[in-house]
């Protein structure tokens, strides 16, 4: 990215040494039967290595450790017995929230077979798969109340990240089938414009446009097959709803100049589509950026939580200069914002929704999911 300034390498953020070490470290502390507290005691204690310099990644506290380990914790005691979450707000769209919680699972370095988590992740697969329908389609009976692409698209970014974790082989045939059907439903549902709305089909809007394209790009990143063409054209479809503000407006045709939300959500999209130095991707984040200065706060607007999914994945991958400024501000507001249980409210969706958002953002720095990478 020449565009962006790159990391400055102050602060020490984990390397692979340093993540395995500690993860193992982790791993004997919760095998030998601490309690959360002591748990968190402990883990705050570890966080120094043997130099007394910390191996957290770069603005990581242990504060953040507490939020995050609270909110897994939420998350965890919330799943159903069928592997889904859908309590807390989130019953009308319980692949979407499935989706969500699973992919903060894994940020927080779980597998389906490894990590305090993974009966947690391996309940979720398996539930997304049984969503995994003849058409490609990964939705359920209601199909998140008649708007099935975004839980699709969050099914299908989940279980592209998960894929290459699994150890079972027959679970991993049928992961694997769901994604490849996955992917070609997405293909074939784009619209002429490029994008993707709430129906295979049905038209395109920016919101499910961009779930769509990182979905793919993760499927990409787990060695599936992506036509180069629909994502040239999701690209495409972005470049013909910027605004000369340089935002992005809700739809090609909607009017009524840039939205925040959206606007964010394509910084991210982008990236992940690998255009870092592309005039779009650049006057969008300045766009955002500027948004972002002028209004500060975490609650400043409607769909904060969606807001911010986006614009830290965003800030992250353009580099410490934005993330600098970023990054602290907002860990310190999520903290204050998190509820006694663990758990975050997020834009009136939900507990699942807000906690999984929550949880995401504070665990970007750790880089467990390339599709969240810089």
């Amino acid at each position: 990215m020449t565009s962006h300034p790159i990391e400055s390498g102050a602060g020490r953020s984990f390397t692979r040494p340093d993540r395995r070490a500690f993860l193992k470290r982790s791993g004997a502390a919760m095998a030998g039967g601490l309690g959360l507290l002591e748990f968190l005691s402990w883990l705050s204690r570890s966080v120094l290595g043997a130099d007394g310099k910390e191996v957290l990644p770069k603005h990581v506290t242990p504060e953040t450790l507490r939020a995050v380990v609270k909110g897994m914790d939420f998350l965890a005691g919330r799943q159903s017995d069928d592997g889904s979450w859908i309590v807390g707000g989130g019953e009308a769209y319980p692949v979407a929230m499935t989706g969500l919680a699973g992919t903060a699972m894994l940020a927080h370095g779980n597998s389906p077979t490894r990590g305090h988590y993974s009966k947690n992740v391996q309940g979720a697969v398996e539930f997304l798969v049984r969503c995994g329908t003849p058409n490609g389609l990964i939705t359920g009976p209601t199909q998140d109340s008649g708007q099935p692409m975004h839980g699709h698209g969050f099914a299908l970014m989940f279980l592209a990240c998960v894929y290459g974790m699994i150890t079972k082989e027959s679970l991993r045939n049928q992961v694997r089938s769901v994604i490849r059907k996955a992917i070609t439903l997405t293909s074939q549902g784009q619209s002429v414009d490029g994008g993707w709305t709430y129906v295979p089909g049905g038209g395109d809007e920016g919101s499910v446009t961009v779930t769509q394209v990182q979905a793919l790009r993760a499927a990409h990143n787990a060695g599936f097959l992506v036509p180069r063409s629909v994502i040239e054209e999701a690209t495409r479809y972005l470049e013909r709803c910027r605004t000369p503000e340089g935002g992005i407006e809700y739809s090609l045709r909607s009017g009524g100049g840039p939205r925040l939300p959206i606007s964010a959500a394509a910084v991210a999209t982008l990236y992940n589509a690998g255009q870092f130095d592309s005039t779009i991707a650049t006057d969008c984040l300045k766009y955002v950026w500027d948004q972002f200065r002028a209004n500060e706060g975490f609650n400043k607007g409607g769909h904060a939580f969606y807001t911010h999914l986006y614009a830290s994945q965003g800030f992250y991958m353009a580099g410490d200069q934005y993330w600098d400024a970023y990054f602290p501000k907002t860990r310190d507001q999520l903290i204050a914002m998190q509820q006694p249980d663990g758990s975050w409210q997020g834009d009136g969706i939900g507990q699942v929704y807000g906690t999984a958002i929550a949880a995401i953002i504070l665990q970007l720095p750790f880089k467990y999911l390339p599709v969240f990478q810089r």
